[in-house]
């Protein structure tokens, strides 16, 4: 046989596997066993579909809207400043505006929410030293849920207010502390009030002069929590305690750690530098 009739041959029978005229096949298939094998898909992947389905419309009816089923947050609440700078950093010069400016625009726009006018419109004024359940009744729930006001007047120095660069440029700045939102936690017993404490950390050389907290003692009273969630509590705002350092040696890294004190709150990670604790550096050159 030539090499043009084998070719032809072989020609001939990939046609007639894509379609074969005479068994009226379609790749090696009928139209019948075709429609079976699609119907057969169908069914299955339809079943799969509906399995899934299911799974998570009764996954979803496990699920609270307001308060998650999981934490997988540390026992122990993280912190963190404000400003917070590059890398925990807090540099500048005092003669140069711009070098603190930054800190000051930055401290301005955290602070708006915490204005005299809006806590009021928006928060209760509430009982100090307890704390304010709002718990629900049976199956009605209480939402959303009210919150505590914190007024940024609670802050006094650090402010703003009276001071505008707070403490920026005249070498004596503010810091603001947070405690991280942590759903249901309940920082405090017997009417004792966590609070803040700040300091030179071990390896630091130069210690820390004046350290003044606002508000008084660096509390964060009772009155904020429990703290219910973003969506329970929309207005919620966190309470501060501003640090106030003064007498801070000038062109010297200082370095700063600042941790929370608690009678509920006694285990702090290694692992975890942010729980319970932040630490920073502080530096205020002057040339």
């Amino acid at each position: 046989m030539s090499s043009k009739q084998e070719e032809k041959k072989e020609s001939g029978g990939w046609k007639e596997f894509f379609w074969n005229p005479r068994t009226h096949e379609l790749l090696g298939r009928t139209a019948s066993s075709w429609g079976l094998i699609i119907l057969f898909y169908v069914i299955f992947y339809t079943f799969l579909a509906g399995m899934f389905c299911l799974t998570m419309y009764v996954m979803l009816l496990t699920l609270d809207d307001y308060t998650p089923t999981w934490q997988d947050r540390l026992s122990t609440p993280g912190l963190m400043i404000r400003p917070k700078g590059e890398d925990l950093e807090i540099v500048y010069n005092i003669k140069n505006t711009e070098s603190w400016d930054q800190y000051v625009q930055a401290l301005n726009a955290f602070l708006t929410p915490y204005n005299n006018s809006q806590q009021v419109l928006n928060n209760d004024a509430c009982a100090p030293n307890q704390y304010y359940f709002q718990e629900d009744s049976g199956n009605v729930r209480n939402n959303p849920k009210r919150a505590c006001q914190f007024n940024r007047t609670m802050l006094e120095e650090c402010s703003g207010l009276a001071d505008p660069t707070y403490g920026y440029g005249s070498g004596e700045p503010c810091v603001l502390i947070k405690l991280n939102r942590v759903i249901g936690m309940l920082p405090g017993k017997d009417g004792q009030s966590p609070y803040i404490t700040c300091g030179a950390k071990k390896e630091g050389s130069v210690p820390l002069v004046d350290v003044s907290y606002f508000p008084p003692n660096g509390t964060f009273d009772l009155m904020y929590y429990p703290y219910y969630g973003q969506r329970a509590q929309v207005n919620y705002t966190q309470p501060l305690v501003a640090v106030k350092f003064v007498n801070v040696t000038l062109n010297t890294d200082v370095n700063i750690e600042c941790k929370i004190n608690s009678n509920t709150i006694t285990e702090f990670s290694e692992r975890d530098k942010f729980a319970g604790r932040v630490s920073f550096k502080l530096r205020i050159n002057s040339d």
